[in-house]
């Protein structure tokens, strides 16, 4: 980078939300140590994935014409966008090429003096609890959980629907269709009240593995069924709520692991991701988990999205008050100064 990062309002700033449905892209104002409010423009295009990870130039080529195309519109009065942040799902493991081509790249299209490469995890933390020390839960189709306690950051699962993703929807949804074919098969521990749903959801239970098996999208198939398990649960089937109860204690299990448990006052957990709209069967006992494994933490609702964490992380980046840890795999800061290595 170029020059310092000047401290103080006035300054525009880019936040970046980039995951399996597509691209966010928001520009804002910094005001009072903030962002302002943001313009926000969508692509339904997912940034491609390969054998070098994420694509850079996949996304530099949405990315960019999105920033300008919202420059264009009259957001930013013609000054320069002083930082930018990316949350990106899989940046931990596959944001090598995000990591040495983005900041060259950037500042020489945006003249940008500060960028933040982070996991879609931790922008998720920023929407969800700004920067004071905690932990967050993102479920959704797959489920992990980040926590910090300001000095350094703690990752649990978030490994994919084959090896974890432990009571996310993918999860939810493989452990009720494996009840629905116990019962087909005249197995114990089957459930036919999940046995009906599955039938209605996917037709006859012997073409199941044909309908998934071969499909690259299967999690997300997997987790469409999760609606189904929380509804027979809610309608009294036990099998059913017994597979939403492990569920929630799955997700206590990442919870629990990431809380820090020495801070100055009493650590946040906010629970976020689609899966939470399957409501109180998941909710009651998910919660009751937690007060029980955490007692001195406080569950609270989210305050914001991950693009909205993007926004904030790049205002804090942008006035010099970024109180989140640096870590090599989940928020790479760039600053003047910061060696490169593209």
């Amino acid at each position: 980078m170029a020059a310092a990062v000047t401290p103080g309002t006035g300054s525009w700033v880019v936040g970046v939300d980039s995951g399996g449905s597509g691209l966010r892209v928001a520009l804002a104002e910094v005001v009072a140590g903030g962002p302002g409010p943001a313009e926000t423009v969508v692509s339904r295009t997912p940034v491609r994935t390969g054998e070098a990870g994420i694509d850079a130039r996949h996304l530099l080529e949405q990315l960019l014409p999105m920033v300008r195309g919202l420059q264009d519109r009259g957001a930013g009065d013609g000054r320069p966008v002083t930082a930018v942040a990316v949350g990106a799902a899989g940046m931990a493991t596959l944001g090598g090429q995000l990591r040495a081509v983005l900041p060259g790249a950037l500042e020489e299209a945006l003249g940008i003096r500060g960028l933040a490469l982070a996991t879609d995890a931790v922008t998720a933390y920023a929407g969800a609890l700004g920067q004071r020390p905690g932990a967050v839960v993102a479920a959704g189709t797959g489920m992990v959980a980040v926590g910090t306690d300001l000095t350094e950051w703690r990752r649990a699962d978030g490994w994919g629907h084959l090896l974890g993703d432990c009571g996310g929807g993918a999860w939810l949804g493989r452990a009720g269709l494996t009840a629905a074919l116990r019962a087909h098969d005249g197995r114990r521990g089957g459930s036919t009240a999940l046995l009906a749903a599955a039938q209605t959801v996917f037709g006859p239970p012997a073409g199941l593995p044909g309908k998934l098996y071969p499909r690259t999208d299967r999690p997300a198939v997997l987790a469409s069924f999760a609606p189904e398990v929380a509804r027979c649960a809610a309608e009294g089937d036990p099998v059913a709520t017994g597979i939403v109860a492990e569920a929630a204690r799955r997700i206590a299990d990442a919870a629990e692991a990431v809380c820090p448990r020495e801070t100055d006052g009493p650590p946040d957990i906010a629970l976020t991701g689609g899966l939470l709209r399957i409501g109180d069967p998941l909710l009651v006992p998910l919660l009751a988990e937690l007060t029980d494994r955490l007692p001195q933490a406080r569950v609270v609702p989210p305050a914001g999205d991950p693009l909205s964490g993007a926004l904030s992380i790049a205002a804090s980046l942008a006035t010099g008050s970024l109180r989140l840890p640096g870590d090599p795999a989940m928020l790479h800061l760039v600053t003047p100064g910061t060696p490169r290595h593209d």
